[in-house]
């Protein structure tokens, strides 16, 4: 588990800057005609990608010096830092070079390796989810997962079928997924949203990098879920993540190894 170490006050409102002022930038290429690249790992990369992160770098940097960055589409800073800040400017390029809203910004702050804050942030509909680790708010109302007690009510998630299948035991997954009531492929860290404020009930990552999981980890537990890598483990040390409801999580591992 995470400690629950709240930030201060300074942290919290630079992150809602970083959202606002990289999300000008995403939502001036959403649905636009851009080129897209391919980097080595054959994921997408966009303009957008890469300006968003250059915008929210430079903010830091020019805030706050001695702290270190992390982000997808560009070479770490100051990895010893007490304090570094985790960034993914696009989470799901491929949902955004779509058209759809099913991607956001992840911006975590971390302290000794620790997140303390997270940010999901939906730059089209200027959602706005923000985590410490004890609470969560959605555009400053607190949010809770919602209640679910048995796998035959839930909705699950996961961003794509054929990770499972390439990552992990897919004969388990569908499995599960003929268990519960709802399942798509609604995911990135739109999932991880839906998850938090109350609309969804479990959501599942095979394979995840640093910037994918740091910000979601505050979120997670500030919402009440749970929050574990894909065999109920240290998130902030795996590579996958299961997200659920309290009630279900151990369940949905249990049913996974």
């Amino acid at each position: 588990m995470v400690t629950s170490i709240i930030p201060d006050k300074e942290f919290r409102i630079f992150a809602k800057h970083l959202a606002e002022e990289s999300g000008k930038i995403i939502r001036k290429y959403w649905r636009t005609k851009i080129s897209v690249d391919t980097k080595a790992d054959a994921s997408p990369v966009t303009i957008a990608d890469r300006l968003a992160e250059e915008k929210m770098r430079e903010m830091i940097s020019r805030e706050f010096p001695e702290h270190g960055i992390v982000g997808e589409e560009f070479p770490s800073v100051n990895e010893t830092a007490e304090y570094k800040w985790i960034l993914d400017p696009i989470d799901g390029t491929k949902s955004f070079i779509c058209g759809t809203v099913t991607f956001g910004t992840l911006i975590a702050l971390v302290k000794d390796d620790k997140p303390v804050l997270g940010v999901i942030n939906q730059p089209v509909l200027q959602e706005f989810l923000t985590g410490d680790n004890a609470a969560a708010e959605l555009n400053g109302e607190k949010v809770k997962v919602r209640s679910c007690a048995s796998l035959k009510d839930a909705v699950l998630l996961t961003t794509d079928h054929l990770n499972i299948k390439k990552y992990r035991d897919i004969g388990k997954f569908n499995d599960l997924t003929g268990k519960v009531k709802i399942y798509r492929n609604w995911g990135d860290c739109y999932g991880y949203y839906l998850l938090a404020t109350g609309f969804a009930d479990i959501m599942i990552d095979p394979i995840m990098s640093i910037w994918d999981t740091m910000a979601l980890i505050p979120v997670i537990n500030g919402a009440g879920g749970i929050i574990t890598d894909y065999y109920g483990g240290d998130p902030v040390k795996g590579n996958s993540i299961i997200a659920s409801v309290p009630e279900l999580h151990k369940t949905v591992t249990d049913f996974l190894m």
